[in-house]
């Protein structure tokens, strides 16, 4: 089973950020363990990271057409992109939103997601591992 992974704005640039709220990963150590992970899973992931709205769009209505499961990190276009939460809202399989840090526990403005109404659930603030749990959450709703 093959699951898109998608990654907002700036997580490419997790080794440069505050690791006090992103931890200390690279983004390329961080695509590694979820690749390690999702194997021993039995899952296949295409991961990808994209600082355009459009291009993400078009990854979620490429997921749609192929009914491919989505685990999406929106990153800042969490809080306002609605075009993004449409498009997703268009996914037949599960999809998960993921984030590094907790958004509740930030500024006030990161408390709203326009996408978790339209996600089969949120996992958010276990930095890393965050995405680790998705990937259990994923394999436990494609065997329902």
């Amino acid at each position: 089973m093959k699951i898109l992974i998608i990654n907002g704005p700036n997580l490419s640039r997790l080794d440069i950020r505050d690791s006090s709220i992103y931890g200390d990963l690279s983004y390329k150590e961080l695509v590694n363990l979820i690749t390690s992970h999702a194997s021993t899973l039995g899952f296949t992931v295409d991961v990808r990271q994209s600082d355009d709205e459009a291009q993400i769009i078009k990854w979620l209505h490429e997921a749609s057409d192929s009914n491919l499961p989505v685990i999406i990190n929106p990153a800042a276009f969490t809080h306002y992109s609605y075009a993004i939460r449409d498009a997703a809202e268009m996914l037949k399989a599960p999809l998960i939103e993921v984030h590094l840090s907790n958004p509740l526990s930030r500024e006030e403005f990161r408390h709203t997601s326009v996408i978790s109404g339209v996600a089969s659930g949120t996992i958010a603030g276990f930095g890393p591992n965050s995405y680790l749990l998705a990937l259990d959450a994923m394999r436990t709703l494609l065997q329902k």
